[in-house]
This record gives C-alpha cells, sequence and structure tokens, in this order.
C-alpha cells in the first residue's frame, strides 16, 4: 500500500477544504493537488504545491523580449518558439513541488540531477518501514550485451523464480538484523543512524522535491526516454501526465520537440544530405565511429 490510513485521510481532509486565492490557477494541475498517484510496488507522486501556468510562460517572455513577440500571434505559438529554440528562463517562472516515495537505488540515480530543491526523510531521526521494491517478472531481465549500463532478454522460470526469492529473503533479512540492532530489549540499542547502514537499496525512502518546469523538462526529458532504466522512467512517465494537465501547451511543445524530437550532429545532417541526392553512405564513409552510427541507424534507417 503506498499509502497508510492515516496519509489517506490527512490528504482526503486536504481535498475537502479549498480556501479561495487570487494567483493563477491551474485547473488541470488543481485535480492533481495532493493525490497520490502509485508508482511501482509500495511507491507514490503527489504535488504538494505549484506556481504558475501556461500564461506565466507567455507572460515572462513578453516582459523579457518586448516587441520581439509581436511576430507571435498567440500563446502557443509563443511557447512553442520558446521550446524549438532553447529558451530556458520563460519556464523557470513555474515551479512545483512534490512528495515522492521511491526506492533508494532510484532516489540515488535521481538525485543526479542536481536542480531541485530536496528534503529527504531521515533515517538517522525516524525509523524506515518495512517495504522494499521486489521488481514484477516481467522487469526481471539480464545484463545487455550491447550495453553496459541496460538491460537485455528478460529472465523466465526457474531463473526468474529463484533471483526474486534472493531478493524478498535478503531484504527481509536484513530489516529483521535493523530491527534488531535497533531494539533496546534488554541491550542498550544501537543508534539509528548507524543500523540504517545494513539495509539494502531496494527499501523505501521518501522526499520533497521541488523544481521549475525548465528544469523539470530536462528531468523528463532524460528519465522519460524509451532508454531510461524502467524503475525511474515509471516515476518520470507519471510526472509527465501530470505536468501535460498543468501546463497543456508547454508539455505538447515538449513532447513534440523533446521527447518526440530528434537532434542531429553535423555529420548526420551532412550524412542525411549525401543520401537524399541518391549518395550510398555507410559507417566506413560516415566520419562516424560504431556507436555514432548505430544510433543514427536507429532513427534514420
Amino acid at each position: 500500500m503506498p499509502l497508510t490510513p492515516e496519509q489517506q485521510a490527512e490528504i482526503d481532509d486536504a481535498r475537502a477544504n479549498p480556501r479561495p486565492t487570487l494567483r493563477a490557477v491551474a485547473e488541470g494541475m488543481e485535480r492533481h493537488l495532493y493525490v497520490a498517484h502509485p508508482v511501482l510496488d509500495h511507491g507514490l507522486i503527489r504535488v504538494i504545491d505549484y506556481m504558475g501556468d501556461d500564461s506565466a510562460i507567455v507572460q515572462a517572455a513578453r516582459v523579457s523580449y518586448g516587441r520581439g513577440t509581436k511576430a507571435v500571434s498567440n500563446d502557443e505559438g509563443l511557447i512553442r518558439y520558446l521550446m524549438r529554440h532553447w529558451h530556458s528562463t520563460p519556464f523557470e517562472m513555474c515551479e512545483v513541488k512534490f512528495h515522492v516515495k521511491l526506492p533508494v537505488f532510484v532516489a540515488r540515480q535521481w538525485i543526479r540531477h542536481r536542480t531541485a530543491n530536496v528534503n529527504e526523510y531521515s533515517a538517522r531521526y525516524s525509523i524506515l518501514d518495512r517495504e522494499f521494491y521486489i521488481p514484477a517478472p516481467e522487469h526481471l531481465a539480464a545484463q545487455s550485451t550491447v550495453n553496459n549500463q541496460g538491460r537485455g532478454e528478460v529472465l523466465a522460470g526457474a531463473e526468474a523464480q529463484r533471483v526474486l526469492d534472493i531478493l524478498r529473503e535478503d531484504s527481509m533479512r536484513s530489516y529483521d538484523h535493523y530491527e534488531g540492532m535497533l531494539s533496546q530489549d534488554g541491550q542498550q540499542g544501537l543508534a539509528r543512524e548507524l543500523a540504517r547502514m545494513n539495509l539494502p537499496a531496494n527499501i523505501y525512502t521518501q522526499w520533497y522535491w521541488k523544481t521549475d518546469l525548465h528544469n523539470l523538462f530536462h528531468f523528463l526529458r532524460l528519465r522519460a526516454d524509451a532508454h531510461a532504466q524502467y524503475e525511474i522512467r515509471a516515476y518520470a512517465e507519471t510526472m509527465c501526465r501530470i505536468v501535460a494537465d498543468w501546463v497543456p501547451l508547454a508539455y505538447a511543445a515538449f513532447e513534440d520537440y523533446r521527447l518526440g524530437g530528434v537532434q542531429l550532429s553535423g555529420k548526420g545532417v551532412e550524412v542525411l544530405k549525401r543520401r537524399l541526392v541518391g549518395e550510398t553512405v555507410t559507417q566506413e564513409n560516415s566520419g562516424m565511429n560504431k556507436g555514432e552510427w548505430r544510433e543514427f541507424e536507429g532513427v534514420w534507417g
């Protein structure tokens, strides 16, 4: 269960007591406010607070550029122009604060995006719950033979069951020892900040993560990509659905130019030009190395 009954009661109470405001409100985001969206087996994402909407992006751009925006006839066109030309500051006018419950190994990958304000649940002060991420069988995969940080074929049958048994048994055993070290029954009990060192990386932690829309889009461009690790991608895809309701014009531009777009190198542009005039281009005469050529072919065939 991602939420305890107490947490759900707190959310229900917050949503039952709306307050009037003079600030800009995004109706799509209001529907998500405080709602817990389940992710993985015990994880969640919920919006705690937000600032701004599509109009805030447009307003900031017009303040910044003055007459330079007069050629753009509408807000959607302006937002698409800003996205297309990699402008950043107008998108920084929107901010959002998420409550995220996630496995520690996902958190360590996530925290590499050093563009947010983060406050994490303290295992020095509190005791972590007995909750671990155990992958569904369809997400158990062998190591990729072509990508050192990717997955290959899905494990099946007895091998999959063996791995699942190891994950569950090791998780439970380590938590039993964690509780045993903390216990003061007939002993002094180890400090929480030390006892936590024995916990596995698949135990769940929680944090508040606040960022602006420009940096959120950068996070989503990398983590909602099909090549991203499944576990963090599950969170990113949930966030994408939330952001699409919050700033629909900005998200549509992001989806078109970033998620659905392709960036070409100078060599890639030259290869396309040569192909358009009928020239046969191979990796050997393209000027690309094998990795670059494989990625180019993956897009352009």
